[in-house]
């Protein structure tokens, strides 16, 4: 499996070794042993998967402690923009996003750490499926408006599909003490 860092720490992308012949495709989407190498300590404890259409966008979401989330995100099918935005105050990199294309011909995995806001838009009909450090909690939810000025981040698809309670999200600098 081939493993790849960003300037933002803590970010990493798993791309696995994918066997195909006339019958299809074999890969090994998650192995403890190898996650323990690069994430030491990590442990998931909840899996979900969600369906979105073409032209959905979801998120910025993020879960307050004491539920705050790492994610093991990936596609089953389909492609979509994965978005990381860096929430982590102390961080040299606070404000910062990545986005990632997620796809099934790659197979692709993104860790998102703790400390991050997360989202995807639907580049096509996209099963997502992402594994979590800690469970769900609703007291927890937090979010950044997905189309905050200060991010500017390029979703790649035009007038998305966005929930009603995504569309009410505060902006980035209300995250911003001070």
């Amino acid at each position: 499996m081939q493993v790849n860092t960003f300037e933002i720490e803590g970010v990493l992308e798993f791309i696995p070794r994918v066997f195909g012949d006339h019958r299809g495709y074999f890969f090994e989407s998650y192995n403890q042993d190898l996650f323990d190498k690069y994430m030491p300590g990590i442990r998931f404890v909840q899996d979900n998967q969600s369906f979105s259409v073409k032209g959905t966008l979801r998120g910025l979401h993020f879960q307050k402690d004491p539920f705050a989330q790492g994610k093991l995100v990936r596609v089953v099918s389909g492609r979509a923009l994965d978005v990381l935005v860096d929430i982590r105050p102390d961080s040299p990199t606070f404000g910062k996003h990545l986005t990632i294309e997620l796809t099934t011909e790659k197979q692709n995995m993104v860790y998102v750490p703790v400390g991050f806001a997360h989202g995807f838009s639907a580049l096509e009909d996209v099963v997502f499926s992402y594994k979590c450090t800690n469970v769900y909690n609703k007291e927890s939810e937090g979010g950044i408006i997905w189309n905050d000025a200060d991010l500017n981040i390029d979703w790649r698809v035009e007038n998305p599909n966005v929930s009603e309670k995504d569309q009410e999200l505060p902006i980035f600098r209300s995250l911003v003490k001070g």
